[in-house]
C-alpha cells in the first residue's frame, strides 16, 4: 500500500480537484434534470480524461517545463496569451463559485453568515498555497481526496434502482435537444478542464524541482520507463476516482432529485439542501461536508494553476516550493485568483449563477488548448525521442475531436 500511496501524486490530485463545489453542481444539475439517462457521459470520458492528462503530464515529465513555457516556446505570442487569458478567466469564476459554494454549505451544517465563511476559506487557502513547503502541501492535498468519499457514502444511505443505472450507463433514452447537449459540453466541460492540463504538467515539473536527483527524461533518459509507469498508474487511478465521484454525484441526485420532481439546481449547496428531507440528514451532512473538502482542495488547484500558466508566459519564477520572495509574482497571481474569486462574491454579478455556464465555458476553451497540446506532444522538437505513443496519441485525438464535436453540435442547435 505504502508503494502504490507513493506513485500517487499529480495525477491523483488533479482527478480529485475536478470534483470541486461547481462540477458537484454540474453532475447535480444532469442527474436532477436526466435522471440516470446521462450517467453514459462519465463512462466515455473517462478513457479520453485518462489520455489526455497523460499527454499533458508527460510533457511536463520529459520536457521539465509547464504547458504554457512549452507553448511560448513553439508557438505564436498571440496563440499563447488567448490560451492563458481565457484560462485566467475561467478559473477566477470558477474559485468564486467554488468558495461561494463552500460558505453555502457550512452554513447550512452550522450556520452564521455565508460571505463570512467565504472569506475564512479564501484566506486559508491562500495562507496554505503560500507558507507550506512542497512536500507538505501536497501530502494534505493527497489526504484531502478522500473528501470525495463522502459521495461514495452517499449513494449507499439511499435507495437506489442500479438497473436503471447500468441502462443509464450502456443505453441511455434522451432526446439530443439544445438544452441536453448543452449540460452534455458542461459535463465535459467540467471533467476535462483546462486548468487540470496545467496542474498536472506543472507538478511533474515540481516533482523534478523537489528533487535534486531528479531532472527532465529529455536531459536524463535513464529512468524514463518508471516514471513514465509511475505517470501511467497515476493518471488511471486518479481519473478513475474522479468518474467514479462524478457517476456517484449524478446517480444519488437522480435518485432523489428528480425522482420527486426537482429539476432544477443551480449550486451544489441547493443540491444537499434540497436531499435533506429527501435522502434525510445522514445524506445531506455527507453531501455538504463533500462540497467543504473538496472545495479547499480545487481552490489551490484553480489558483495555482492560472499562477503557473501566467508565470511561464512571463518567463518569472514559479514553484509552491519557493519562498515568498523568491517568486512575488508567482504568488501574486494565486492571491489575485484567490481573493479576486472572493471578491466577486461581493459584487452584483453572481458568480453561482454563472457556476453552469463556466463548466460550458471551459468545454469551449478546452478544445483550442488541446489542440496545442497534442501538436506539442507529438512533436519531435519538443519532446525529443519521447513523442507520444501511437496509442495515446490516438486517444488524445479522440478526446479533443469528441469534445470539438459536442461545442459544435451545441452552438448547431442554440
Amino acid at each position: 500500500m505504502r508503494g502504490w500511496y507513493r506513485k500517487l501524486g499529480p495525477g491523483l490530485i488533479t482527478g480529485a480537484a475536478d470534483d470541486d463545489p461547481s462540477g458537484i453542481a454540474t453532475y447535480s444539475q444532469a442527474g436532477a434534470q436526466f435522471g440516470y439517462q446521462l450517467g453514459w457521459t462519465i463512462a466515455l470520458t473517462y478513457p479520453l480524461m485518462v489520455g489526455i492528462q497523460m499527454v499533458s503530464a508527460r510533457m511536463g515529465r520529459v520536457t521539465g517545463h509547464g504547458l504554457a513555457s512549452n507553448i511560448r516556446r513553439h508557438f505564436p505570442r498571440p496563440v499563447l496569451y488567448a490560451i492563458v487569458t481565457m484560462l485566467v478567466i475561467a478559473n477566477t469564476i470558477n474559485v468564486a463559485a467554488d468558495i461561494a459554494a463552500m460558505g453555502e454549505a457550512l452554513q447550512l451544517v452550522v450556520g452564521g453568515p455565508e460571505h463570512g465563511h467565504a472569506i475564512v476559506f479564501g484566506v486559508v487557502s491562500l495562507l496554505l498555497q503560500v507558507f507550506l513547503p512542497y512536500r507538505r502541501y501536497v501530502g494534505y492535498l493527497k489526504w484531502l481526496t478522500l473528501a470525495l468519499l463522502a459521495y461514495v457514502a452517499v449513494v449507499f444511505v439511499i435507495a437506489i434502482p442500479w438497473r436503471e443505472v447500468l441502462v443509464g450507463l450502456v443505453w441511455p433514452r434522451v432526446a439530443l435537444t439544445a438544452q441536453t447537449l448543452t449540460v452534455i459540453v458542461a459535463v465535459f466541460g467540467t471533467t476535462i478542464s483546462p486548468y487540470l492540463f496545467f496542474w498536472q504538467a506543472a507538478q511533474e515539473v515540481e516533482e523534478i524541482n523537489a528533487d535534486p536527483q531528479a531532472f527532465a527524461l529529455a536531459k536524463a533518459p535513464e529512468g524514463a520507463r518508471e516514471h513514465l509507469h509511475r505517470i501511467k498508474i497515476d493518471t488511471y487511478v486518479g481519473m478513475g476516482f474522479s468518474n467514479l465521484i462524478a457517476l456517484f454525484i449524478i446517480v444519488s441526485t437522480a435518485a432523489t432529485l428528480h425522482a420527486a420532481g426537482i429539476t432544477d439546481i443551480a449550486t451544489s449547496a441547493q443540491a444537499a439542501e434540497a436531499l435533506r428531507p429527501l435522502a434525510g440528514d445522514g445524506a445531506f451532512l455527507l453531501f455538504s461536508l463533500g462540497i467543504i473538502g473538496t472545495g479547499l482542495l480545487a481552490v489551490p488547484v484553480l489558483a495555482g494553476s492560472a499562477a503557473y500558466a501566467v508565470a511561464e508566459t512571463f518567463e518569472w519564477k514559479a514553484g509552491l516550493d519557493l519562498k515568498l520572495l523568491e517568486a512575488r509574482e508567482f504568488y501574486a497571481i494565486i492571491a489575485l485568483a484567490t481573493l479576486g474569486g472572493v471578491a466577486l462574491d461581493f459584487t452584483p454579478i453572481d458568480p453561482i449563477k454563472a457556476l453552469f455556464w463556466s463548466a460550458v465555458l471551459n468545454g469551449v476553451i478546452a478544445v483550442p488548448i488541446m489542440v496545442v497540446m497534442m501538436l506539442l506532444a507529438d512533436d519531435p522538437k519538443v519532446m525529443g525521442t519521447f513523442t507520444v505513443t501511437r496509442r495515446l496519441k490516438a486517444l488524445g485525438w479522440l478526446a479533443t475531436w469528441t469534445m470539438a464535436a459536442a461545442v459544435v453540435a451545441m452552438l448547431a442547435t442554440a
